[in-house]
């Protein structure tokens, strides 16, 4: 005889299973955004099929896995680009895109401009606060210096947001 209880503890063990599965291949994702990776590899490794897996990926954490890894990519980029002693093709190729035009596209849309202007505008900001500190400008070395922001704030406030998912102006944050 089943209990109703036995069968919920299923359930639960199941989706708590699922979940696992579903970290393995983001934790994965983190991990090797620069290698060449694909759904198909992904669900293959997490024993799904890539429809179920991008099903559940974007239902836990609220975007496709491809949505994931470009993210991962666009934002590991955004980083290379601020340092300012890579060009944008050696970005492209340093983050695992192949193409430099799908990278230029992406780049786009996730940060709101294009590589280039986006890593003149951080030597700019750069160059900048050298001058307002009083500091001579660096020859070589990073292109924005966060001093005093903790490195947590600096990856949320970096992190790359797609254009129409970002928030309306306006919205309070907290």
């Amino acid at each position: 005889m089943c209990r109703p209880e036995w069968r919920r503890a299923l359930v639960q063990a199941q989706r708590l299973a699922d979940f696992a599965r579903l970290r393995r291949v983001r934790d994965r994702i983190d991990r090797e955004y620069a290698r060449p990776l694909d759904v198909a590899a992904l669900a293959r490794d997490a024993n799904m099929p890539a429809g179920q897996l991008s099903r559940e990926f974007r239902a836990a954490y609220g975007r496709s896995p491809y949505a994931y890894l470009m993210a991962r990519r666009i934002e590991r980029a955004a980083a290379l680009l601020r340092r300012g002693d890579l060009g944008v093709t050696e970005v492209c190729r340093a983050v695992g895109c192949a193409s430099l035009g799908t990278f230029t596209t992406r780049f786009t849309e996730l940060v709101g401009m294009p590589p280039g202007a986006f890593r003149r505008r951080a030597a700019d900001a750069a160059g900048a606060a050298d001058a307002a500190a009083g500091r001579p400008a660096p020859a070589a070395g990073p292109a924005i210096i966060l001093d005093g922001m903790p490195a947590w704030v600096a990856r949320r406030v970096a992190r790359p947001v797609r254009n129409r998912e970002a928030p309306a102006a306006g919205q309070r944050l907290a």
